[in-house]
């Protein structure tokens, strides 16, 4: 793809910005990239600027904090917002167009009447524990495709579910959209990055590492020869019980189309997990049959 790299992004804010400069960016033939954020933009984010500007020609990121995904007691308020920040980071990373809304021109009429139903994808793994969620979140992409009108668009395997319903949203109501789904980025230690591992205290961020820990020790005893998705499951329990600061909320070994639980692994079976740390809620997955830089990790097929 040609390269349309700017010193800075540009910053639109409205609707009507929006569609302005999206209309002055496109050229005949040229490919648009979205990648969908809600800012506090770390390494991860900045991965998948780099893939979307592999894929396109022009490259748009949004940086939205989704108020339907939060449900109450979780932590919309003081999620991280640091829109200067976020600016410059994406100017670095060769986007052309940062938008970043507030909730009112998200939502001029309130939160919208009509929403995205994730189906019974939504109700499992995460979906169990945070009711709404997903339907949160696939009404704001799905607003976003309808806005932005990207031919491709890039997501984060560290939300895996997430990206499964994208993906399935559009195959199943032909949104018309490539989804690329691009690899987890982790920390030295392994703890896969996040906005809110900010949250953590020193003390919590040496616990937090060991929901990576347990994830790994279960794709070890898979290459060792154990496929019983429960004998997986609890070696995950065990290593993560000797960090006390992190509490388990669920393991499962999962179908990575239809994320069933399955009671024997295979190769691309997918061992996700979720805990808390310093009521910090953390989540992360790896695929059973490969290494973190193979492409199977990435792919969801």
């Amino acid at each position: 793809m040609s390269a349309r790299v700017l010193r800075r992004p540009l910053l639109v804010r409205t609707r009507e910005e929006l569609e302005r400069e999206l209309e002055s960016l496109r050229g005949d033939g040229e490919r648009r990239a979205l990648v969908p954020t809600m800012g506090s933009l770390h390494p991860g984010h900045l991965s998948l600027m780099d893939r979307a500007r592999e894929l396109a020609d022009v490259l748009v990121a949004s940086v939205f904090v989704n108020p339907l995904q939060f449900g109450p007691g979780e932590d919309l308020e003081r999620y991280p917002r640091e829109l200067d920040r976020d600016f410059r980071l994406a100017g670095e990373r060769g986007v052309d167009l940062l938008f970043a809304p507030d909730v009112e021109v998200m939502y001029p009429d309130g939160h919208p009447r009509v929403r995205m139903d994730p189906g019974p994808l939504g109700d499992r793994l995460c979906g169990r524990f945070r009711p709404g969620h997903f339907q949160g979140v696939l009404s704001v992409v799905v607003k976003l495709f309808g806005m932005i009108r990207p031919d491709v668009a890039v997501f984060g395997r560290k939300d895996f579910q997430q990206a499964v319903l994208i993906r399935r949203a559009v195959l199943d109501l032909e949104l018309g959209v490539e989804i690329e789904v691009a690899p987890l980025v982790r920390e030295p230690d392994g703890l896969a990055m996040s906005s809110r591992n900010r949250y953590l205290t020193d003390e919590g961020r040496r616990q937090a590492v060991g929901l990576y820990r347990g994830l790994a020790a279960a794709r070890d005893a898979y290459r060792d020869g154990d496929v019983s998705g429960s004998v997986l499951v609890e070696r995950v329990r065990a290593v993560a019980s000797e960090h006390s600061g992190l509490q388990l909320q669920y393991v499962q070994v999962v179908d990575p189309v239809t994320l069933e639980a399955r009671n024997e692994a295979g190769s691309d079976s997918v061992l996700a997990a979720a805990g808390f740390v310093d009521d910090v809620r953390l989540i992360d997955n790896l695929v059973l049959g490969a290494g973190e830089d193979d492409p199977r990790c990435a792919l969801l097929e």
